[in-house]
């Protein structure tokens, strides 16, 4: 590192090359997604490039390199956890109620058969805000990929998965409430 700061990019390439092994080991130690392993290793590589003025010969550089690796790490899973407490995952496929579509009658269209709403599905999914109708009648009624009805819809892929689950949400509830006990 001492060579790499006076100005040897030689020396600065084969102490990077040679760190590499040695961080993806630490890293796949506390993380088993290979792609996060290799955006850490690339973070911490790009924090030692920032930080390597502040690098002093007269110290180990070990410490130093492991220091700014575990606030990688540290950073790293902290910002999944942020992330894992806002998110949930995605319902299944089947995500509505058993019962709620029938087939209608003789109806095809591109090798799949068409679906009617059951009457209590019709009228809950007429009280959920209209971008939620949408992107549940794109997925279920026209059979659409996530891609697909996104592109109609004009948002993203990640837009139109936050709706959908916001209507089967809603769609449970309504549907719920509508069930005689």
């Amino acid at each position: 590192m001492a060579a790499a700061q006076r100005g040897d990019a030689v020396a600065y390439e084969s102490l990077l090359r040679e760190l590499r092994p040695s961080l993806q080991g630490f890293i796949r130690r506390q993380i088993s997604n290979d792609a996060a392993v290799e955006d850490i290793v690339q973070t911490v590589l790009l924090s030692l490039h920032r930080a390597r003025h502040s690098y002093r010969s007269e110290h180990l550089f070990e410490p130093w390199l492991w220091a700014i690796a575990r606030n990688a790490l540290t950073d790293f899973q902290r910002k999944r956890s942020r992330r894992n407490g806002r998110e949930e995952p995605l319902p299944d496929e089947n995500a509505l109620p058993d019962g709620f579509l029938a087939p209608s009658s003789s109806d095809t269209r591109a090798g799949r058969d068409q679906v009617a709403l059951s009457r209590d599905l019709e009228h809950a999914l007429s009280r959920l805000p209209a971008s939620q109708q949408e992107a549940v009648l794109l997925l279920h009624l026209e059979g659409l990929s996530v891609i697909e009805a996104a592109v109609r819809a004009h948002v993203s892929p990640g837009a139109l998965k936050a709706r959908v689950h916001r209507a089967y949400r809603a769609l449970r509830t309504l549907l719920e409430e509508e069930v005689p006990s």
